[in-house]
């Protein structure tokens, strides 16, 4: 069987990964979304579940015995050891997922959505790092609107983040997000096109 080319797709808060996702879907490619997987592994009765509540307490969980991201987030925002422990528990989990799904797939070429690419050192592991880049400033004009969240919420969660120049080292392929883009849907078709070539050169 041919190897599918994986492409890794990242980019910060706010730079527009959700848009850029969209349209390699809207063009027949599989996505991978490392956001649905980890919010799946945590379901209850999931092992994952009962791993973090060992960790972190039975006070994380909502009325429904789900998680309530808030309160476990405002737990690890500012603390790196639980932090830490938290990407311990869910990390390898989401990972072996993402493999499982990525051999299930019967396509030239697939893109995994993976916010936290460079924060949990997986470069290594998918065939093309795809980078949506923005300046800080549309970081934070982007994600406040969006989110509605203050600019200092949005600025400490860019500063809690990979940096901008880490990864546009690790970058095989850039898509500049940073201003309203008409071209956007030729430029992600072009890169359709080159991901389906070296799909079939094997040239990943």
């Amino acid at each position: 069987m041919k190897k599918i080319l994986s492409v890794a797709l990242t980019g910060g808060i706010g730079t527009g990964k959700s848009t850029v996702t969209s349209k390699f879907h809207a063009l027949g490619t599989p996505i991978i979304d490392s956001d649905i997987i980890s919010r799946s592994i945590v379901e209850p009765g999931k092992p994952c579940l009962d791993a973090i509540i060992g960790e972190f307490g039975k006070n994380i969980l909502d009325l429904r015995g789900e998680i309530h991201r808030r309160k476990l987030r405002k737990i690890i925002f500012n603390d790196s050891e639980a932090k830490k422990k938290l990407e311990n528990i869910l990390h390898p989990v989401i990972y072996k997922e993402i493999d499982k799904e990525i051999s299930n797939i019967d396509y030239a070429y697939c893109l995994i959505a993976i916010p936290l690419l460079i924060e949990t050192r997986a470069t290594d592991r998918f065939d093309r790092i795809l980078l949506i880049d923005v300046t800080e400033k549309k970081q934070l004009l982007r994600a406040s609107k969006r989110d509605k969240a203050s600019i200092k919420y949005i600025s400490e969660t860019i500063k809690n983040q990979t940096s901008r120049n880490q990864r546009l080292h690790y970058a095989d392929d850039i898509i500049d997000n940073n201003n309203e883009v008409e071209k956007l849907d030729y430029i992600v078709e072009m890169l359709h096109k080159k991901y389906l070539r070296l799909s079939e050169s094997n040239k990943c």
